[in-house]
């Protein structure tokens, strides 16, 4: 497993907020993460709706995977989202939703990201652009 790989799947995807959520890491790439946030009945607005915020926060828990998911890598790593913007395309109901971030740019401290939402039927939940500072 590649450093980058180990840092996503124990750092971000453990992280006690993507913990606490239930998301799982499937797959970790360079400049590529999927991770599944499985339905819950907690994670519901009204009736089976998943929860905007729900959905926000995996995309970016994802973001920051994909942000992290390159062999540039250090142990001194860190960063920040410093630009979100989401559509919310159709409900997320009562469904396991999986998230496919990809790199779009990524500069030397700058990386913009985007993150396609689709529900466990395929239906095409939320979109993303989210804008990640890293630095060490």
């Amino acid at each position: 497993m590649a450093d980058y790989e180990r840092v996503v799947r124990e750092w971000i995807a453990g992280a006690p907020y993507a913990e606490k959520l239930g998301v799982i890491c499937e797959e970790v790439e360079v400049d590529r993460v999927v991770m599944r946030l499985p339905w819950a009945p907690d994670h519901a607005t009204i009736g089976d709706r998943v929860h905007g915020g729900a959905i926000a926060s995996l995309v970016d828990i994802v973001a920051t995977g994909v942000c992290w998911a390159t062999p540039e890598l250090t142990e001194s790593t860190r960063g920040t989202t410093i630009g979100f913007s989401i559509s919310f395309l159709n409900a997320g109901r009562a469904q396991d939703l999986l998230a496919t971030g990809r790199v779009v740019q990524r500069g030397r401290s700058i990386v913009v990201a985007e993150v396609d939402v689709r529900g466990s039927d395929g239906k095409h939940v939320a979109r993303a652009s989210v804008t990640y500072k890293r630095s060490g």
